[in-house]
């Protein structure tokens, strides 16, 4: 499994450890990648993800998964996001046309 954020794209930087005797060892920077349930309204189910702790933030932030999946455009989500966007486009379509 990659150690990507599925709604930010945020991965793996890499740099350097710098000891007091200025010697330099290459080292890798993890994104904080959490494993969560977050809930979709339309689907009337919870979605597991991996996200960051920004991404979560971010989603929150938007009102929700459902709200953040429809007002992000699809070239700015990864392939997981966009396939959890279309599901939700499904399911609100469905709901609208037996309503």
């Amino acid at each position: 499994m990659a150690r990507r954020c599925s709604i930010t794209g945020k991965g793996v930087q890499t740099g350097n450890n710098v000891s007091h005797a200025n010697n330099k060892t290459r080292r890798r920077f993890l994104p904080n990648l959490q494993d969560t349930s977050l809930l979709s309204d339309a689907l009337g189910e919870m979605v597991r993800i991996r996200v960051s702790t920004h991404g979560l933030k971010t989603i929150e932030h938007n009102g929700g998964l459902d709200s953040f999946l429809m007002t992000t455009n699809d070239s700015k989500l990864p392939v997981e996001a966009r396939r959890v966007k279309r599901r939700v486009q499904k399911a609100l379509a469905n709901k609208q046309a037996t309503a």
